[in-house]
């Protein structure tokens, strides 16, 4: 995992190594504001995080303590649930939903479970056409409908088959229309609601997708979505194909919401756990000489 969360750095690192290009013990606060901006940490925090160290030269360990302050909220609990599990998958087009429902039915397959998918997001064929292929590339069932069909009632049927046919893990697809959108909002409210009826306390876990190269512009669209239904957790996709990976502080610290997992490639593999520690010894390590 290590690997895969230092390899899907690489672009923030070359964007930072254009301010700093060589490692160093110590660095200056100035230096220190300069390569948290270029990693993209939003303006603001980047002062709260300068503000709060009181020495003049910043060691890793110093800078370690308050990167890992940013990340506070990300640790996270699984829910107590009878099954199937049910998971919600929401986020605007284009963040990368299908190809991350596809990588969590990989990994729960993986691990032994049964899973079925739902094609929730009915408001564009294409969404549909693309879940279907996927699931007939991993051999896992899909329930879906054809454009302009009821979201809420796929949602029901993909339940009320997992819950027949003994399925551990069921994951629905949403619409991915803009989050300022009025009916995009009802529809989440109702499709959660008719998920409890066919199986109480479902969904069990919502879950945003948001699109790595955003960077900070995922925020407002991030609490939108919030403000809607509810999130349980984050997912950052195409982390691998972006220099804004300091954005991922950004992102915990303003929403208070954990990250379960980073995009770190297009295969159903490249799917990683988040670790808090790895991915803050990731972007030191390439920053900071250690001490000896």
């Amino acid at each position: 995992m290590f690997g895969f969360l230092k390899n899907s750095l690489s672009k923030t690192v070359a964007a930072i190594k254009t301010v700093v290009p060589k490692k160093k013990i110590t660095f200056s606060k100035e230096e220190l504001e300069e390569i948290l901006l270029e990693a993209d940490v939003e303006y603001a925090l980047v002062e709260i995080i300068i503000g709060e160290i009181y020495q003049d030269k910043v060691t890793k360990e110093i800078l370690r303590s308050k990167l890992l302050a940013t990340l506070a909220h990300t640790s996270y609990k699984e829910p107590t649930f009878s099954a199937p599990f049910v998971e919600l998958i929401i986020g605007v087009n284009g963040a990368g939903k299908t190809t991350t429902i596809a990588k969590l039915a990989q990994r729960y397959k993986n691990e032994g479970k049964k899973v079925i998918l739902g094609a929730g997001d009915t408001f564009r064929a294409a969404a549909i056409e693309q879940l279907t292929l996927w699931a007939k590339k991993l051999d896992i069932p899909i329930i879906a409908s054809k454009q302009g069909h009821d979201s809420s009632a796929v949602a029901f049927d993909t339940i009320d088959s997992a819950k027949s046919k003994g399925y551990d893990h069921v994951i629905i697809d949403t619409a991915g229309r803009l989050h300022t959108q009025t009916n995009l909002a009802h529809e989440l409210k109702k499709i959660h609601r008719i998920c409890d009826k066919a199986h109480a306390g479902a969904p069990h876990r919502t879950l945003l997708i948001i699109d790595g190269t955003q960077g900070n512009s995922a925020i407002a669209q991030a609490k939108a979505f919030h403000e809607m239904v509810g999130i349980d957790g984050i997912i950052i996709t195409k982390l691998d194909g972006t220099a804004k990976g300091g954005s991922i502080f950004s992102i915990a610290y303003s929403l208070e919401l954990p990250i379960l997992f980073v995009g770190t490639g297009e295969k159903p593999e490249n799917l990683t756990l988040f670790d808090k520690y790895e991915f803050v010894d990731s972007l030191l390590d390439a920053i900071f000489i250690d001490e000896k």
